[in-house]
């Protein structure tokens, strides 16, 4: 019968608690405390990543930012034929451009006056294109001498943007005195200009850093983004959509769900060694090009869409499948007419998201070739091409200094692509919200 005393004899037993004692008083104290630290040490940890993100975004852009600019000389050149080998008359005539673009330009760009003299080592080696474009212009600049703006040299163009210092020579980066003194001159003759940059902007690959753009590379990434797009979404869509409305709940669908979970957190090299494997040794599919990146982008990005739609199509109230169903909607028609125009939003969110993860990769495009020298803008999915992770890579273990600016500038125009996807996220889940 002890045993079984009334609870009220117990808690009667039982001494009460003093709130205002000093023991209850220190544990208060030590849960404000513990309140505080946890605050404080969180609030420390934000400046601490807000810090780091600043200081790798300052030197990011001011490394890059000179690489949006580039410096041109003005020289004197006469469009002698003789060394061009084209003859006046017929560049005037039917098929003028093609016997044009024929012509020595290189072998004229030697005899081109600098204002220190012909043939002296300031032109860059591609200036010649510069050339060859006036002429095909204006046709009549055969046989004439006129004077134009071509780019500098690599080393020239660091001088005149401050990257040297013009009181000491720096032979382990490519200046010398005599450049120094070269620059000089010119700069007080006038001879030079820093503009903006947009054979930066409007060109592929070059083996010189003046050279050197960036637009062949985004539009291979472009493409190969358009591949991945076409391929994993619908793919990706009609997957979730399936395993979270129709399929039944049974072993098999438990194991495709822990597939897809585990597909998702596979590192991105496995999936380039799948479509080295697959796409380029099985199918003799097209090495470096945007439609083999794109299938094994697809590959990598189709696990992280089936996620972001299930997660998305599960957020959609069950009381929305019940009105449509109770005024006799089909199980299909409730779907597509009422539960995936609500969970829009949140797929569209997790798609861009999953592109904009694509966009940055670089191991598994490497694995599949595109890290091939590219000097041609692809004009279809089977060219070869680049994308811009591998562009920057590229140009990183590139030893010319003047890459190293472009590497920079190359990555504030990869961080701008992908704030731009992520903004375009923000607005279509804005836009396509709704609220019941």
């Amino acid at each position: 019968m002890s045993a079984s005393r009334p609870a009220t004899e117990t808690l009667a037993s039982k001494a009460p608690t003093d709130w205002s004692g000093p023991a209850m008083t220190a544990r208060i104290k030590g849960r404000y405390r513990s309140e505080f630290v946890f605050k404080y040490a969180g609030l420390a940890a934000l400046v601490v990543a807000a810090l780091f993100l600043v200081f790798l975004l300052f030197t990011i852009v001011r490394d890059g930012a000179s690489g949006f600019r580039s410096t041109d000389v003005k020289v004197t050149v006469t469009y002698d034929p003789t060394i061009l080998g084209i003859d006046q008359a017929a560049a005037k005539g039917p098929g003028g451009k093609q016997l044009i673009e024929q012509g020595n330009f290189q072998g004229l760009l030697t005899t081109a006056d600098t204002g220190l003299g012909v043939g002296t080592n300031v032109v860059s080696e591609g200036a010649w294109l510069v050339l060859r474009e006036a002429v095909i212009a204006d046709p009549s600049l055969l046989g004439k001498t006129a004077t134009l703006w071509v780019p500098t040299r690599s080393n020239f163009d660091l001088l005149a943007k401050g990257k040297f210092d013009l009181d000491a020579a720096d032979e382990a980066r490519g200046v010398n005195d005599a450049d120094i003194a070269a620059y000089r001159q010119l700069e007080s003759r006038g001879l030079l200009k820093t503009g903006f940059n947009w054979t930066f902007l409007t060109s592929a690959d070059s083996t010189t850093p003046e050279l050197a753009g960036i637009w062949g590379a985004a539009k291979g990434s472009l493409l190969t983004l358009l591949v991945t797009l076409v391929l994993s979404f619908p793919v990706g869509i009609f997957a979730a959509i399936y395993l979270e409305e129709f399929a039944p709940k049974n072993r098999w669908t438990d194991m495709v769900e822990v597939s897809i979970n585990n597909l998702a957190a596979v590192p991105s090299i496995i999936f380039g060694l799948l479509g080295l494997a697959v796409f380029l040794n099985f199918l003799n599919m097209p090495r470096s090009a945007p439609i083999v990146g794109g299938l094994t982008l697809a590959l990598m990005t189709f696990p992280v869409i089936v996620i972001a739609g299930r997660v998305a199509i599960k957020a959609v109230p069950p009381s929305i499948r019940d009105a449509a169903l109770g005024v006799g909607a089909s199980p299909v028609q409730v779907v597509f007419q009422h539960v995936l125009p609500l969970a829009l939003p949140g797929i569209l969110t997790g798609t861009i998201i999953g592109m904009a993860r694509a966009l940055g990769e670089t191991a598994p495009l490497l694995l599949i070739g595109m890290r091939a020298f590219v000097t041609e803008i692809p004009s279809g999915l089977s060219n070869p091409a680049t994308a811009l992770p591998v562009q920057v890579f590229l140009w990183s273990d590139d030893v010319a200094r003047g890459f190293v600016e472009k590497t920079s500038a190359a990555i504030i125009v990869l961080l701008i692509f992908l704030m731009l996807m992520n903004s375009v996220a923000i607005y279509l889940r804005n836009r396509f919200e709704r609220r019941w």
